[in-house]
């Protein structure tokens, strides 16, 4: 194992989000804040802490030796994301001990809380442990919608794109980071791939951010929801989420960007350079689109004579408008894992909450920055059990599996099937850990349990009943906080990235 390479690069990657944390400090002057003001000082902090730590362990490492296995990219990645969460809360640790206008009980006066909001962020969760969003000063709020952004395509995949030692083991590291079992390749080069990917990415975000300020957000709101959203997150500035606005443009405008951000990215390179056909011929997209409209279609049916309890409280009647809107908008939000909520649907029928917690396990493409199991794994898994069940009366059939025109090996079938099994598992897991870990008074529900576990580790965010789209995380006990981060983590790497860790050959040489 390579330790000191693997550390080069985490030297690296405390030196890039120092800068990135800088420049989210001086935020304060240009949104209106006291620029001297206690949150700019825990940021800075953080900044030159993190930086120097950074760039003291890059250099002390600099003669390691260039070579990027399977194992280190394994190790790498891990770290990236579980030392990434400590740097990323440490500006909100920090801000609740220097604040001398907020009292002793703050969630933030928790390291736990913290790590959690944290983990949260650079995972895509959108899970919060805060009651009072609104309170909390603008430019701690763009950091926490910005480890969205960073999370989206992924820390390390910034770093295949712009730092060349990685050399061919950038590869590796991209296989590992990219969310789903086939990442969809644009370009030969694995560089390239990824400095293409996240082209595609800043140009949608500026895109949005343009098109939220028109449709009536001010310049800081725009820019953390555009975050949020192509991240699949669900961070908002606001205790009502995006129901404070209620806006129908705003509305409309973050659905097609989620169903965008939940969809392949590969995909919409083949759409720039005119290869539209392929799109639409692409089998998982079409299922995504399928799932997305039709989970949407019958929760908006069950809606249309049921009264609708909005985030800010106020109730609208019964109406097929009213429905609608709500229906596509909660499907999609859920479906692409980003958690984004204008009702509390928390008080909806039976069949809406259903429909929306089965697609909390789907999730969105392969390739895409959401969460889930990926729909391309459900897709394969349905074709296997169709292709099993045809042998049973057509034994000397052979019928090879394709994805598109591209056969599916036994490998990946097994794969496939082992992964949907693992995410099962680990949500039967942490039901009954947290279920286990709270305390009687907390009065914690199954039903509040089993959604928080599939909520974190499918990285969605709202779950149902006291972890709804109304309530937080905050009351949760630290140890069932520190379980929920490992789902995120688990769920975020795609659960095999993290449980090699755990294995003791996995440390042994070669």
């Amino acid at each position: 194992m390579n330790y000191r390479f693997v550390f080069n690069q985490i030297g690296k990657l405390f030196v890039v989000l120092g800068v990135a944390l800088f420049l989210v400090s001086i935020s304060e002057k240009i949104f209106d804040e006291e620029a001297t003001g206690v949150a700019f000082r825990a940021l800075m902090m953080t900044a030159f802490l993190g930086a120097g730590l950074g760039g003291l362990v890059w250099w002390a490492t600099r003669s390691a030796p260039v070579n990027l296995g399977r194992r280190e990219a394994l190790l790498l990645v891990a770290l990236s994301w579980i030392l990434g969460a400590v740097f990323a809360g440490a500006p909100y640790f920090f801000w609740s001990h220097l604040a001398s206008d907020i009292g002793p009980d703050h969630p933030f006066k928790s390291s736990v809380n913290c790590y959690f909001e944290a983990m949260s962020g650079l995972t895509t969760t959108g899970a919060t442990i805060l009651s009072d969003i609104e309170s909390i000063p603008h430019s701690l709020l763009l950091w926490r919608a910005f480890t969205h952004w960073l999370g989206g395509l992924g820390i390390v995949l910034l770093f295949v794109a712009v730092l060349p030692s990685l050399g061919v083991g950038g590869k590796k590291l991209y296989q590992i980071e990219a969310p789903g079992p086939t990442p969809e390749g644009v370009h030969p080069h694995i560089r390239e791939t990824a400095r293409i990917l996240w082209f595609l990415y800043m140009g949608l975000t500026t895109v949005q951010v343009a098109l939220l300020y028109i449709a009536g957000m001010d310049t800081f709101e725009s820019i953390c929801h555009t975050f949020a959203t192509l991240a699949t997150g669900g961070f908002s500035t606001r205790n009502a989420s995006v129901g404070h606005f209620n806006a129908l443009t705003i509305d409309l405008i973050l659905i097609f960007f989620m169903f965008l951000a939940g969809g392949n990215f590969g995909l919409y390179h083949q759409l720039i350079r005119g290869r539209w056909r392929q799109v639409l011929a692409d089998p998982e997209f079409r299922f995504y689109a399928f799932l997305v409209v039709g989970g949407s279609l019958i929760v908006s049916l069950s809606l249309i004579d049921q009264p609708i309890r909005m985030t800010g409280g106020e109730v609208l009647e019964p109406s097929i408008g009213g429905a609608l809107r709500q229906g596509f908008f909660t499907t999609t939000s859920i479906q692409t894992t980003t958690g984004f909520c204008t009702s509390d649907f928390d008080k909806w029928p039976f069949v809406a909450k259903g429909v929306l917690i089965l697609l909390m396990f789907i999730g969105g493409c392969s390739g895409s920055t959401a969460g889930g199991m990926k729909v391309i794994r459900v897709w394969m898994a349905f074709r296997i059990m169709i292709a099993e069940i045809e042998k049973v009366f057509r034994p000397n059939v052979i019928r090879p599996l394709k994805v598109g025109n591209t056969a599916v090996d036994n490998d990946l079938k097994l794969g496939t099937l082992a992964y949907i099994f693992g995410i099962i598992i680990l949500f039967i897991v942490g039901t009954g850990a947290i279920m286990v870990l709270e305390p009687a008074e907390h009065e914690c529900s199954f039903t509040t349990a089993a959604t928080a576990s599939i909520a974190t580790l499918c990285t969605i965010g709202p779950g149902l009943h006291q972890v709804g789209a109304i309530e937080n995380y905050g009351w949760f006990s630290a140890p069932s906080k520190l379980v929920m981060v490992i789902l995120m983590a688990l769920g975020r790497l795609e659960v095999f990235a993290i449980i090699v860790l755990f294995v003791p050959k996995f440390w042994k040489g070669d």
